[in-house]
């Protein structure tokens, strides 16, 4: 036995902080079990999910492989242009937001500040803005682009701060040393150490942002959401099957893809 262990082995036990965390664990696991009601769970509930299964099996072959607007390739394609343009848009919009919120940058009252409306903007749930946006512009892909946008800014900000704070400032006073400007400082000193992170974030929240976009739908904010509800309202469960194979090869795609990419960008 090495030092190491033996000081492992020799350090103190605080057996009462392990107690109470397992207790305060086993209480609220208790209680989530109470919010569980298997009695709801009727036949006619089984019979959907096992019509479901049936429609993934034997999906309505027309429409998986249609190329008209109806087509289920034609709203994936659309599903994913919403996604991507959000994404760009809240992208953009979190870069001063995040300066902002980075102590090491403003001054902290003003930091704060940022931060709380950022949290604010996190706080609503992706649904409740798409309902406002429908509203506004009426349902259809702008309301669900304005919607990924600003459900976008919350995160990427809050990521951003952390690459930002975590900047090598020895760069910007040997660039100041040597007579660089404030543009310089920018263009040479951080930039350069962002924009693989920042790239990096933006990709990963784009491949969150598709599955918002399908869901989005439900509430007519454009994209494969609302097809899907129609047919499962009408019971068409062989054109769900289609919808939903669609649905899952797009994102099985498009996660492989981004998790190279951003593979790629940080480990360079």
């Amino acid at each position: 036995m090495n030092l190491v262990e033996k000081q492992l082995y020799h350090a103190p036990r605080n057996n009462r902080y392990i107690l109470l965390i397992s207790a305060v664990l086993v209480v609220l696991f208790a209680w989530s079990i109470t919010a569980v009601n298997i009695e709801n769970l009727e036949q006619s509930g089984i019979s959907i999910a096992g019509s479901i299964l049936k429609g993934i099996i034997s999906p309505d072959l027309d429409l998986l492989l249609a190329t008209g607007t109806q087509g289920v390739a034609y709203l994936l394609v659309e599903t994913i242009a919403i996604a991507f343009l959000g994404t760009i848009i809240g992208s953009i919009l979190a870069i001063p937001l995040a300066f902002f919120s980075a102590s090491n940058v403003v001054p902290k009252p003003v930091a704060f500040i940022t931060r709380l409306l950022l949290i604010f903007i996190r706080t609503v749930p992706a649904l409740v803005y798409g309902l406002m946006f429908i509203r506004v512009t009426g349902p259809g892909p702008f309301a669900g682009v304005l919607t990924i946008a600003v459900i976008s800014i919350g995160m990427l900000a809050k990521l951003y701060v952390d690459a930002i704070e975590d900047l090598d400032t020895s760069i910007f006073e040997s660039m100041t040393s040597i007579g660089c400007t404030t543009f310089e400082k920018i263009r040479y000193g951080i930039i350069p150490q962002l924009f693989s992170v920042f790239l990096s974030i933006m990709i990963y929240r784009f491949d969150m942002n598709l599955r918002e976009a399908s869901i989005l739908g439900l509430v007519g904010a454009g994209g494969i959401g609302a097809p899907l509800i129609f047919a499962m309202n009408a019971y068409r469960w062989n054109e769900v099957g289609s919808i939903l194979i669609g649905l899952v090869v797009l994102i099985l795609i498009v996660e492989l893809t981004s998790n190279k990419i951003r593979t790629k960008l940080v480990r360079g």
